[in-house]
Protein backbone atom coordinates (compact mmCIF):
# COMPACT_ATOMS: atom_id res chain seq x y z
CA UNK A 1 0.00 0.00 0.00
CA UNK A 2 1.26 3.43 -0.89
CA UNK A 3 1.93 6.02 1.78
CA UNK A 4 -0.65 8.27 0.23
CA UNK A 5 -3.26 5.53 0.50
CA UNK A 6 -2.44 5.08 4.17
CA UNK A 7 -2.79 8.73 4.75
CA UNK A 8 -6.15 8.89 3.02
CA UNK A 9 -7.36 5.91 4.99
CA UNK A 10 -6.29 7.48 8.18
CA UNK A 11 -8.21 10.63 7.42
CA UNK A 12 -11.31 8.67 6.31
CA UNK A 13 -11.16 6.58 9.49
CA UNK A 14 -10.10 8.85 12.37
CA UNK A 15 -9.29 6.89 15.49
CA UNK A 16 -7.63 9.48 17.75
CA UNK A 17 -9.29 10.33 21.09
CA UNK A 18 -9.03 14.03 20.39
CA UNK A 19 -11.06 13.86 17.19
CA UNK A 20 -13.65 11.61 18.81
CA UNK A 21 -14.03 13.99 21.74
CA UNK A 22 -14.48 16.92 19.39
CA UNK A 23 -17.16 15.03 17.48
CA UNK A 24 -18.88 14.17 20.73
CA UNK A 25 -18.85 17.80 21.89
CA UNK A 26 -20.18 19.00 18.53
CA UNK A 27 -23.05 16.56 18.78
CA UNK A 28 -23.86 17.68 22.30
CA UNK A 29 -23.76 21.41 21.54
CA UNK A 30 -26.81 22.04 19.42
CA UNK A 31 -27.39 25.65 18.39
CA UNK A 32 -30.20 27.52 20.10
CA UNK A 33 -32.85 27.99 17.44
CA UNK A 34 -34.16 31.21 19.03
CA UNK A 35 -30.72 32.80 19.22
CA UNK A 36 -29.89 31.71 15.67
CA UNK A 37 -33.16 33.17 14.41
CA UNK A 38 -32.39 36.50 16.10
CA UNK A 39 -28.90 36.57 14.59
CA UNK A 40 -29.96 35.62 11.04
CA UNK A 41 -33.29 37.41 10.66
CA UNK A 42 -33.05 40.40 13.04
CA UNK A 43 -29.45 41.48 13.51
CA UNK A 44 -28.40 41.35 9.86
CA UNK A 45 -31.06 43.80 8.72
CA UNK A 46 -30.59 47.34 10.10
CA UNK A 47 -34.31 48.16 10.18
CA UNK A 48 -35.14 44.94 11.99
CA UNK A 49 -32.29 45.54 14.48
CA UNK A 50 -33.72 48.97 15.33
CA UNK A 51 -37.18 47.49 15.71
CA UNK A 52 -35.81 44.79 18.05
CA UNK A 53 -34.17 47.44 20.25
CA UNK A 54 -37.45 49.40 20.41
CA UNK A 55 -39.34 46.27 21.43
CA UNK A 56 -36.84 45.57 24.25
CA UNK A 57 -37.09 49.17 25.49
CA UNK A 58 -40.88 49.02 25.39
CA UNK A 59 -40.82 45.87 27.50
CA UNK A 60 -38.43 47.49 29.99
CA UNK A 61 -40.50 50.64 30.43
CA UNK A 62 -43.70 48.59 30.60
CA UNK A 63 -42.26 46.50 33.43
CA UNK A 64 -41.09 49.63 35.26
CA UNK A 65 -44.49 51.30 34.98
CA UNK A 66 -46.12 48.11 36.16
CA UNK A 67 -43.84 48.03 39.18
CA UNK A 68 -44.77 51.62 39.99
CA UNK A 69 -48.49 50.93 39.77
CA UNK A 70 -48.06 47.89 41.96
CA UNK A 71 -46.24 50.08 44.52
CA UNK A 72 -43.04 48.13 43.97
CA UNK A 73 -39.57 49.62 43.58
CA UNK A 74 -38.73 50.49 39.95
CA UNK A 75 -35.57 49.02 38.48
CA UNK A 76 -32.47 51.16 39.00
CA UNK A 77 -29.86 50.80 36.24
CA UNK A 78 -27.78 53.85 37.14
CA UNK A 79 -24.12 53.04 37.81
CA UNK A 80 -24.12 54.67 41.26
CA UNK A 81 -27.62 53.39 42.18
CA UNK A 82 -28.78 56.97 42.54
CA UNK A 83 -32.43 55.98 42.85
CA UNK A 84 -32.02 53.12 45.28
CA UNK A 85 -32.13 53.88 48.99
CA UNK A 86 -28.85 52.99 50.67
CA UNK A 87 -28.59 50.89 53.80
CA UNK A 88 -27.13 53.92 55.58
CA UNK A 89 -30.33 55.93 54.99
CA UNK A 90 -32.49 52.97 55.97
CA UNK A 91 -30.61 52.68 59.27
CA UNK A 92 -31.07 56.38 60.00
CA UNK A 93 -34.86 56.40 59.55
CA UNK A 94 -35.94 52.88 60.52
CA UNK A 95 -36.36 53.67 64.24
CA UNK A 96 -38.20 56.99 63.88
CA UNK A 97 -41.41 56.85 65.91
CA UNK A 98 -42.85 60.22 64.94
CA UNK A 99 -45.25 60.67 62.02
CA UNK A 100 -43.69 62.66 59.20
CA UNK A 101 -45.15 63.47 55.78
CA UNK A 102 -43.20 64.40 52.66
CA UNK A 103 -45.38 66.49 50.33
CA UNK A 104 -44.07 66.60 46.76
CA UNK A 105 -45.73 69.71 45.36
CA UNK A 106 -46.12 69.84 41.55
CA UNK A 107 -44.01 66.74 40.99
CA UNK A 108 -44.99 64.32 38.21
CA UNK A 109 -45.94 60.79 39.20
CA UNK A 110 -42.97 59.26 37.39
CA UNK A 111 -40.34 61.58 38.89
CA UNK A 112 -37.23 59.67 39.99
CA UNK A 113 -36.85 61.67 43.23
CA UNK A 114 -40.45 60.91 44.13
CA UNK A 115 -39.80 57.21 43.47
CA UNK A 116 -36.76 57.39 45.71
CA UNK A 117 -38.77 59.05 48.49
CA UNK A 118 -41.46 56.34 48.40
CA UNK A 119 -38.84 53.83 49.52
CA UNK A 120 -38.68 55.55 52.93
CA UNK A 121 -42.29 54.49 53.54
CA UNK A 122 -41.32 50.86 53.02
CA UNK A 123 -38.60 51.17 55.66
CA UNK A 124 -40.76 52.95 58.24
CA UNK A 125 -44.55 53.25 58.08
CA UNK A 126 -44.36 56.46 60.13
CA UNK A 127 -43.04 58.15 56.97
CA UNK A 128 -45.65 59.03 54.35
CA UNK A 129 -45.05 60.42 50.87
CA UNK A 130 -47.72 62.34 48.93
CA UNK A 131 -47.57 63.88 45.46
CA UNK A 132 -49.92 66.88 45.45
CA UNK A 133 -50.94 69.66 43.09
CA UNK A 134 -50.99 73.25 44.26
CA UNK A 135 -54.60 73.69 43.10
CA UNK A 136 -55.69 70.69 45.15
CA UNK A 137 -53.86 71.79 48.32
CA UNK A 138 -54.08 75.58 48.54
CA UNK A 139 -53.71 75.26 52.32
CA UNK A 140 -50.14 73.93 51.93
CA UNK A 141 -49.24 76.57 49.36
CA UNK A 142 -50.51 79.34 51.59
CA UNK A 143 -49.13 77.95 54.86
CA UNK A 144 -45.57 77.52 53.56
CA UNK A 145 -45.51 80.37 51.05
CA UNK A 146 -44.86 78.27 47.95
CA UNK A 147 -44.92 80.27 44.72
CA UNK A 148 -47.36 79.23 42.04
CA UNK A 149 -46.02 76.78 39.48
CA UNK A 150 -42.86 75.89 41.40
CA UNK A 151 -41.89 72.45 42.64
CA UNK A 152 -41.14 71.94 46.31
CA UNK A 153 -40.79 69.21 48.93
CA UNK A 154 -42.35 69.89 52.34
CA UNK A 155 -41.31 67.71 55.26
CA UNK A 156 -43.87 68.08 58.05
CA UNK A 157 -43.73 66.56 61.53
CA UNK A 158 -46.18 68.17 63.99
CA UNK A 159 -45.22 71.83 64.25
CA UNK A 160 -41.75 71.27 62.76
CA UNK A 161 -41.22 71.49 59.03
CA UNK A 162 -38.57 72.01 56.37
CA UNK A 163 -38.92 72.95 52.72
CA UNK A 164 -36.61 71.76 49.94
CA UNK A 165 -36.47 73.32 46.49
CA UNK A 166 -35.30 71.47 43.40
CA UNK A 167 -31.99 73.38 43.66
CA UNK A 168 -31.41 71.91 47.12
CA UNK A 169 -31.27 68.42 45.63
CA UNK A 170 -28.23 69.03 43.43
CA UNK A 171 -24.84 70.62 43.58
CA UNK A 172 -22.49 71.13 40.69
CA UNK A 173 -18.85 71.15 39.79
CA UNK A 174 -17.95 74.63 38.60
CA UNK A 175 -15.02 73.32 36.57
CA UNK A 176 -16.96 70.75 34.54
CA UNK A 177 -20.45 72.22 34.70
CA UNK A 178 -21.74 68.83 35.87
CA UNK A 179 -24.71 68.58 38.17
CA UNK A 180 -24.28 66.20 41.11
CA UNK A 181 -27.37 64.59 42.62
CA UNK A 182 -27.58 64.73 46.42
CA UNK A 183 -31.31 63.94 46.62
CA UNK A 184 -31.02 61.01 49.02
CA UNK A 185 -28.57 62.86 51.27
CA UNK A 186 -30.93 65.84 51.50
CA UNK A 187 -34.12 63.80 51.98
CA UNK A 188 -32.60 61.69 54.76
CA UNK A 189 -31.19 64.74 56.50
CA UNK A 190 -34.53 66.56 56.22
CA UNK A 191 -36.46 63.66 57.76
CA UNK A 192 -33.96 63.55 60.62
CA UNK A 193 -34.15 67.32 61.10
CA UNK A 194 -37.93 67.45 61.61
CA UNK A 195 -38.03 64.34 63.81
CA UNK A 196 -34.96 64.92 66.00
CA UNK A 197 -35.43 66.63 69.37
CA UNK A 198 -31.74 67.17 70.15
CA UNK A 199 -28.96 67.94 67.68
CA UNK A 200 -25.28 67.32 68.59
CA UNK A 201 -23.21 70.47 68.88
CA UNK A 202 -19.76 70.56 67.26
CA UNK A 203 -17.43 73.49 67.92
CA UNK A 204 -14.31 74.33 65.92
CA UNK A 205 -11.56 76.07 67.89
CA UNK A 206 -10.70 79.34 66.16
CA UNK A 207 -7.70 81.62 66.27
CA UNK A 208 -4.90 79.05 66.09
CA UNK A 209 -5.13 77.59 62.60
CA UNK A 210 -5.00 78.68 58.96
CA UNK A 211 -8.02 76.48 58.30
CA UNK A 212 -11.47 77.67 59.33
CA UNK A 213 -15.09 76.84 58.56
CA UNK A 214 -15.33 79.88 56.29
CA UNK A 215 -11.93 79.42 54.66
CA UNK A 216 -10.58 76.00 53.84
CA UNK A 217 -13.27 73.78 55.39
CA UNK A 218 -16.52 74.95 53.83
CA UNK A 219 -17.25 71.50 52.40
CA UNK A 220 -16.75 69.83 55.78
CA UNK A 221 -19.06 72.42 57.33
CA UNK A 222 -21.76 71.66 54.74
CA UNK A 223 -21.37 67.89 55.19
CA UNK A 224 -21.78 68.21 58.95
CA UNK A 225 -24.92 70.28 58.58
CA UNK A 226 -26.34 67.72 56.14
CA UNK A 227 -25.65 65.04 58.76
CA UNK A 228 -27.73 67.06 61.26
CA UNK A 229 -25.06 68.70 63.39
CA UNK A 230 -25.16 72.16 64.88
CA UNK A 231 -21.77 73.58 63.86
CA UNK A 232 -20.16 76.68 65.37
CA UNK A 233 -16.77 78.19 66.08
CA UNK A 234 -15.49 79.13 69.51
CA UNK A 235 -13.07 81.94 70.28
CA UNK A 236 -11.83 81.03 73.75
CA UNK A 237 -10.22 84.43 74.24
CA UNK A 238 -13.73 85.89 74.09
CA UNK A 239 -15.71 83.17 75.88
CA UNK A 240 -13.05 82.19 78.42
CA UNK A 241 -14.14 78.55 78.16
CA UNK A 242 -15.42 75.84 75.87
CA UNK A 243 -19.25 76.12 75.82
CA UNK A 244 -21.08 73.67 78.07
CA UNK A 245 -23.20 72.39 75.17
CA UNK A 246 -20.13 71.35 73.16
CA UNK A 247 -20.36 67.64 72.35
CA UNK A 248 -17.10 67.53 70.38
CA UNK A 249 -14.33 70.08 70.02
CA UNK A 250 -12.45 70.09 66.70
CA UNK A 251 -8.86 71.37 66.65
CA UNK A 252 -7.22 71.81 63.25
CA UNK A 253 -3.53 72.36 62.56
CA UNK A 254 -2.36 74.56 65.43
CA UNK A 255 0.11 76.90 63.69
CA UNK A 256 1.02 78.55 66.99
CA UNK A 257 0.96 77.70 70.65
CA UNK A 258 -2.17 78.00 72.78
CA UNK A 259 -2.21 80.88 75.21
CA UNK A 260 -2.95 80.29 78.89
CA UNK A 261 -6.66 81.06 78.58
CA UNK A 262 -7.18 78.53 75.79
CA UNK A 263 -4.99 75.95 77.53
CA UNK A 264 -6.91 76.12 80.80
CA UNK A 265 -10.25 76.11 78.97
CA UNK A 266 -9.35 72.95 77.03
CA UNK A 267 -8.03 71.20 80.16
CA UNK A 268 -11.29 71.97 82.00
CA UNK A 269 -13.21 70.68 79.00
CA UNK A 270 -11.24 67.40 79.01
CA UNK A 271 -11.69 66.92 82.75
CA UNK A 272 -15.45 67.30 82.32
CA UNK A 273 -15.42 64.12 80.21
CA UNK A 274 -15.80 65.69 76.76
CA UNK A 275 -14.18 64.62 73.49
CA UNK A 276 -11.76 66.14 70.96
CA UNK A 277 -11.10 65.56 67.25
CA UNK A 278 -7.61 66.76 66.33
CA UNK A 279 -6.07 67.23 62.86
CA UNK A 280 -2.33 67.80 63.02
CA UNK A 281 -0.24 69.18 60.15
CA UNK A 282 3.34 68.07 59.60
CA UNK A 283 5.70 70.57 61.18
CA UNK A 284 8.24 72.21 58.89
CA UNK A 285 9.65 74.61 61.43
CA UNK A 286 10.78 74.30 65.00
CA UNK A 287 8.02 76.20 66.77
CA UNK A 288 7.90 75.99 70.54
CA UNK A 289 4.43 74.81 71.63
CA UNK A 290 4.63 73.91 75.32
CA UNK A 291 0.90 74.40 75.92
CA UNK A 292 -0.11 72.30 72.92
CA UNK A 293 2.28 69.60 74.14
CA UNK A 294 0.80 69.85 77.65
CA UNK A 295 -2.69 69.04 76.37
CA UNK A 296 -1.49 66.18 74.16
CA UNK A 297 0.49 64.75 77.10
CA UNK A 298 -2.78 64.34 79.03
CA UNK A 299 -3.64 61.65 76.47
CA UNK A 300 -0.17 60.10 76.46
CA UNK A 301 1.01 61.69 73.22
CA UNK A 302 4.54 63.02 72.90
CA UNK A 303 5.35 66.24 70.99
CA UNK A 304 5.22 65.92 67.21
CA UNK A 305 8.53 65.40 65.42
CA UNK A 306 9.90 67.73 62.77
CA UNK A 307 9.42 65.92 59.45
CA UNK A 308 7.03 64.21 57.03
CA UNK A 309 6.19 60.61 56.14
CA UNK A 310 6.84 59.34 52.63
CA UNK A 311 5.67 56.00 51.30
CA UNK A 312 7.86 53.48 49.45
CA UNK A 313 5.25 50.75 48.93
CA UNK A 314 3.72 51.32 45.48
CA UNK A 315 0.46 49.75 46.66
CA UNK A 316 0.17 52.31 49.47
CA UNK A 317 0.71 55.50 47.46
CA UNK A 318 -1.30 57.37 44.84
CA UNK A 319 0.04 57.82 41.28
CA UNK A 320 3.53 56.77 42.40
CA UNK A 321 3.79 59.92 44.50
CA UNK A 322 5.56 59.07 47.82
CA UNK A 323 3.89 61.97 49.62
CA UNK A 324 0.37 60.83 48.63
CA UNK A 325 -0.12 58.08 51.21
CA UNK A 326 -2.89 55.46 51.23
CA UNK A 327 -2.71 54.33 54.88
CA UNK A 328 -3.79 50.88 56.02
CA UNK A 329 -7.16 51.20 57.75
CA UNK A 330 -7.47 49.17 60.93
CA UNK A 331 -10.75 47.48 61.88
CA UNK A 332 -12.04 49.56 64.80
CA UNK A 333 -15.39 50.96 65.92
CA UNK A 334 -14.48 54.22 64.16
CA UNK A 335 -13.11 52.86 60.88
CA UNK A 336 -14.76 49.43 60.45
CA UNK A 337 -17.03 50.54 57.60
CA UNK A 338 -14.04 51.83 55.61
CA UNK A 339 -11.79 48.76 55.78
CA UNK A 340 -13.05 47.31 52.49
CA UNK A 341 -13.86 50.64 50.85
CA UNK A 342 -11.69 52.86 48.64
CA UNK A 343 -9.50 54.07 51.48
CA UNK A 344 -8.29 57.57 52.28
CA UNK A 345 -5.56 59.84 50.92
CA UNK A 346 -3.12 61.57 53.26
CA UNK A 347 -0.70 64.23 52.01
CA UNK A 348 2.56 65.09 53.78
CA UNK A 349 1.46 63.25 56.91
CA UNK A 350 3.36 63.18 60.18
CA UNK A 351 3.72 60.37 62.70
CA UNK A 352 1.90 60.22 66.03
CA UNK A 353 4.27 59.51 68.91
CA UNK A 354 2.67 57.85 71.91
CA UNK A 355 4.21 57.20 75.31
CA UNK A 356 5.15 53.71 76.45
CA UNK A 357 2.57 51.36 77.91
CA UNK A 358 3.61 51.99 81.53
CA UNK A 359 3.11 55.72 81.14
CA UNK A 360 -0.26 55.21 79.43
CA UNK A 361 -1.36 53.03 82.34
CA UNK A 362 -0.27 55.72 84.77
CA UNK A 363 -2.34 58.27 82.85
CA UNK A 364 -5.38 55.92 82.68
CA UNK A 365 -5.21 56.01 78.89
CA UNK A 366 -5.92 53.26 76.37
CA UNK A 367 -4.87 53.64 72.74
CA UNK A 368 -6.50 52.31 69.59
CA UNK A 369 -4.62 52.52 66.30
CA UNK A 370 -6.81 53.64 63.41
CA UNK A 371 -4.47 54.19 60.46
CA UNK A 372 -0.93 52.99 59.79
CA UNK A 373 1.56 53.30 56.96
CA UNK A 374 3.36 50.34 55.42
CA UNK A 375 6.61 48.88 56.77
CA UNK A 376 8.41 50.43 53.78
CA UNK A 377 7.47 54.02 54.60
CA UNK A 378 10.09 56.41 55.91
CA UNK A 379 10.20 59.57 57.98
CA UNK A 380 12.18 62.41 56.42
CA UNK A 381 13.54 65.32 58.44
CA UNK A 382 15.79 66.80 55.74
CA UNK A 383 13.42 68.95 53.72
CA UNK A 384 16.08 69.83 51.15
CA UNK A 385 16.25 66.16 50.12
CA UNK A 386 13.96 65.58 47.12
CA UNK A 387 14.88 61.92 46.52
CA UNK A 388 11.94 59.54 46.18
CA UNK A 389 13.79 56.71 47.89
CA UNK A 390 14.76 56.43 51.55
CA UNK A 391 18.20 57.84 52.36
CA UNK A 392 20.62 56.96 55.15
CA UNK A 393 19.34 59.77 57.33
CA UNK A 394 15.68 58.69 56.92
CA UNK A 395 13.98 56.53 59.53
CA UNK A 396 12.24 53.51 57.92
CA UNK A 397 9.24 51.74 59.44
CA UNK A 398 5.47 51.63 59.89
CA UNK A 399 4.00 54.77 61.45
CA UNK A 400 0.67 55.47 63.11
CA UNK A 401 -1.12 58.38 61.37
CA UNK A 402 -4.51 57.93 63.02
CA UNK A 403 -5.16 57.04 66.64
CA UNK A 404 -7.81 57.15 69.36
CA UNK A 405 -6.85 57.74 72.98
CA UNK A 406 -9.43 57.00 75.67
CA UNK A 407 -8.68 58.65 79.02
CA UNK A 408 -10.55 57.63 82.17
CA UNK A 409 -11.27 60.76 84.21
CA UNK A 410 -13.21 59.08 87.04
CA UNK A 411 -13.85 55.42 87.74
CA UNK A 412 -17.33 53.95 87.97
CA UNK A 413 -18.93 54.21 91.43
CA UNK A 414 -20.99 51.15 92.32
CA UNK A 415 -22.44 52.77 95.44
CA UNK A 416 -23.84 55.80 93.67
CA UNK A 417 -24.39 54.04 90.36
CA UNK A 418 -22.31 56.61 88.51
CA UNK A 419 -20.66 55.46 85.33
CA UNK A 420 -17.00 56.01 84.56
CA UNK A 421 -16.28 59.42 83.06
CA UNK A 422 -13.99 59.28 80.03
CA UNK A 423 -12.55 61.72 77.51
CA UNK A 424 -11.72 60.51 74.01
CA UNK A 425 -9.22 62.03 71.60
CA UNK A 426 -9.21 61.02 67.94
CA UNK A 427 -6.11 62.42 66.30
CA UNK A 428 -4.84 62.30 62.72
CA UNK A 429 -1.33 63.23 61.63
CA UNK A 430 -2.70 65.16 58.66
CA UNK A 431 -5.09 68.06 58.14
CA UNK A 432 -5.05 68.54 54.40
CA UNK A 433 -7.44 65.63 53.69
CA UNK A 434 -10.40 67.53 55.19
CA UNK A 435 -9.75 70.74 53.26
CA UNK A 436 -11.35 72.43 50.26
CA UNK A 437 -7.99 72.69 48.48
CA UNK A 438 -7.45 70.78 45.21
CA UNK A 439 -5.36 67.63 45.12
CA UNK A 440 -3.60 68.53 41.88
CA UNK A 441 -3.06 71.50 39.62
CA UNK A 442 -5.19 69.86 36.92
CA UNK A 443 -8.39 69.65 38.97
CA UNK A 444 -10.37 71.82 41.32
CA UNK A 445 -11.94 68.87 43.14
CA UNK A 446 -11.42 69.36 46.88
CA UNK A 447 -9.28 66.77 48.65
CA UNK A 448 -12.13 65.98 51.06
CA UNK A 449 -14.15 64.60 48.14
CA UNK A 450 -11.52 62.03 47.18
CA UNK A 451 -12.14 58.40 48.14
CA UNK A 452 -13.35 58.05 51.76
CA UNK A 453 -11.76 61.23 53.13
CA UNK A 454 -15.14 62.75 53.90
CA UNK A 455 -16.36 59.54 55.54
CA UNK A 456 -13.32 59.31 57.82
CA UNK A 457 -13.93 62.82 59.17
CA UNK A 458 -17.71 62.39 59.55
CA UNK A 459 -17.45 58.91 61.07
CA UNK A 460 -14.93 60.16 63.62
CA UNK A 461 -17.33 62.86 64.77
CA UNK A 462 -20.27 60.43 64.75
CA UNK A 463 -18.36 58.13 67.08
CA UNK A 464 -17.39 60.93 69.46
CA UNK A 465 -21.00 62.16 69.81
CA UNK A 466 -22.37 58.62 70.30
CA UNK A 467 -24.11 58.44 66.92
CA UNK A 468 -22.55 55.15 65.88
CA UNK A 469 -25.49 54.31 63.60
CA UNK A 470 -24.22 57.09 61.33
CA UNK A 471 -20.80 55.45 60.86
CA UNK A 472 -20.84 54.24 57.27
CA UNK A 473 -19.26 54.34 53.82
CA UNK A 474 -21.50 56.83 52.06
CA UNK A 475 -22.79 56.41 48.53
CA UNK A 476 -20.84 58.13 45.80
CA UNK A 477 -22.87 60.69 43.92
CA UNK A 478 -23.35 60.38 40.21
CA UNK A 479 -23.14 63.16 37.67
CA UNK A 480 -25.30 64.39 34.83
CA UNK A 481 -24.61 67.21 32.41
CA UNK A 482 -25.27 70.68 33.75
CA UNK A 483 -26.16 73.29 31.16
CA UNK A 484 -25.82 76.91 32.15
CA UNK A 485 -28.00 79.53 30.49
CA UNK A 486 -26.38 81.96 28.11
CA UNK A 487 -27.09 84.76 30.58
CA UNK A 488 -25.29 82.83 33.34
CA UNK A 489 -22.28 82.13 31.14
CA UNK A 490 -22.07 85.76 30.08
CA UNK A 491 -22.34 86.97 33.67
CA UNK A 492 -19.55 84.60 34.74
CA UNK A 493 -17.32 85.79 31.91
CA UNK A 494 -17.95 89.44 32.73
CA UNK A 495 -17.28 88.81 36.42
CA UNK A 496 -14.06 87.00 35.59
CA UNK A 497 -12.96 89.85 33.34
CA UNK A 498 -13.72 92.40 36.06
CA UNK A 499 -11.83 90.50 38.71
CA UNK A 500 -8.87 89.39 36.61
CA UNK A 501 -6.79 92.47 37.33
CA UNK A 502 -7.41 92.22 41.04
CA UNK A 503 -6.28 88.62 41.52
CA UNK A 504 -2.87 88.06 43.08
CA UNK A 505 -1.51 84.53 42.83
CA UNK A 506 1.17 83.08 45.04
CA UNK A 507 2.78 79.67 44.71
CA UNK A 508 4.44 77.44 47.24
CA UNK A 509 6.23 74.46 45.78
CA UNK A 510 7.22 71.17 47.40
CA UNK A 511 10.61 69.60 46.95
CA UNK A 512 8.99 66.82 44.91
CA UNK A 513 7.64 69.37 42.47
CA UNK A 514 11.03 70.98 42.02
CA UNK A 515 12.61 67.63 41.41
CA UNK A 516 10.07 66.60 38.78
CA UNK A 517 10.33 69.88 36.95
CA UNK A 518 14.12 69.83 37.01
CA UNK A 519 14.16 66.26 35.68
CA UNK A 520 12.07 67.28 32.68
CA UNK A 521 14.00 70.49 32.24
CA UNK A 522 10.69 72.27 32.67
CA UNK A 523 11.80 74.41 35.57
CA UNK A 524 14.01 77.47 35.44
CA UNK A 525 15.50 78.55 38.75
CA UNK A 526 14.25 81.91 39.84
CA UNK A 527 11.03 81.79 37.84
CA UNK A 528 8.21 83.21 39.91
CA UNK A 529 5.59 80.75 38.66
CA UNK A 530 7.02 77.54 37.17
CA UNK A 531 3.54 76.19 36.40
CA UNK A 532 2.54 78.60 33.64
CA UNK A 533 3.95 79.97 30.43
CA UNK A 534 6.26 82.97 30.80
CA UNK A 535 4.79 86.27 29.73
CA UNK A 536 6.72 89.46 30.44
CA UNK A 537 6.29 93.01 29.33
CA UNK A 538 9.11 95.51 29.20
CA UNK A 539 9.28 98.84 27.44
CA UNK A 540 6.23 98.05 25.34
CA UNK A 541 7.47 94.63 24.29
CA UNK A 542 5.59 91.36 24.96
CA UNK A 543 7.60 88.16 25.29
CA UNK A 544 5.87 84.77 25.03
CA UNK A 545 7.15 81.20 24.78
CA UNK A 546 6.37 79.08 21.73
CA UNK A 547 6.39 75.41 20.81
CA UNK A 548 9.89 75.42 19.38
CA UNK A 549 11.55 76.42 22.58
CA UNK A 550 12.52 79.83 21.20
CA UNK A 551 11.18 83.15 22.39
CA UNK A 552 9.07 85.34 20.13
CA UNK A 553 9.33 89.04 20.70
CA UNK A 554 6.86 91.59 19.48
CA UNK A 555 8.65 94.94 19.21
CA UNK A 556 6.69 98.12 19.64
CA UNK A 557 9.39 100.62 20.08
CA UNK A 558 12.60 99.23 21.49
CA UNK A 559 14.71 96.07 21.34
CA UNK A 560 14.49 93.49 24.09
CA UNK A 561 17.05 90.76 24.84
CA UNK A 562 15.40 87.38 25.40
CA UNK A 563 16.57 83.90 26.35
CA UNK A 564 15.49 80.53 25.06
CA UNK A 565 12.91 78.75 27.19
CA UNK A 566 10.91 75.58 26.90
CA UNK A 567 7.23 75.71 26.18
CA UNK A 568 6.05 75.74 29.75
CA UNK A 569 2.41 75.50 28.83
CA UNK A 570 3.05 72.33 26.87
CA UNK A 571 5.17 70.87 29.61
CA UNK A 572 2.61 71.84 32.21
CA UNK A 573 0.04 69.83 30.35
CA UNK A 574 2.37 66.88 30.28
CA UNK A 575 3.09 67.08 33.98
CA UNK A 576 -0.64 67.23 34.72
CA UNK A 577 -1.22 64.02 32.83
CA UNK A 578 1.46 62.41 34.92
CA UNK A 579 -0.31 63.50 38.10
CA UNK A 580 2.42 65.87 39.18
CA UNK A 581 1.05 67.64 42.22
CA UNK A 582 1.36 70.97 43.87
CA UNK A 583 -0.35 72.14 47.00
CA UNK A 584 -1.55 75.72 47.45
CA UNK A 585 -0.62 77.24 50.78
CA UNK A 586 1.26 74.05 51.64
CA UNK A 587 4.56 72.31 51.21
CA UNK A 588 8.21 72.83 51.97
CA UNK A 589 10.18 75.43 50.09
Amino acid sequence: MKKSDKKEKKIENPNSKTVKNKEKKNKEKKPNKFIETIKKKWLINGTKTTLLVLIILAIFFGVNIGLQKASLTPLDFSKEKLFTLTQASKDKVKNIEKDVTLYFVEYSDDDSTLDLAKQYSKVNNHIKVEAVKANDRPDLVQKYGIESGTTAIIAECGEKYKILSSQDLVTYDSTTYESISIAEEKLTATIQTVTTDTVPKVYFLSGYSKLSLSSGMQYLNAYLENEIYDVETVDVLTTGKIPDDCDTLVITMPSKDFDEIATNAIIDYINSGKNILWFQAATAQNIETPNVNKILAMYGINPFSLGIIREADSNRMLSNQPDLILPNIQSTDVTKKLVNAEGVIFIDATKINTMDSDKLTELNVEKTELLKTSEKSYFRTNFTNSQDEAEDDDEVGSYTVGEMMTKTITEANEETGEKAKTSKLIIYGENYFISDMPLTSSTQTPVIQYRQNKDLALNSISYLVDREDDITARKSTGTVTYTATEETRQALEEKTAQDSDEVILSYEVTSTDLKNYKKGKDYKAGRKNPFSAVTTTEAGNTTQTNTTGNTNTTNSGSKVNTENTTNTEKNNSTSNSNSTNYYPDKGIK
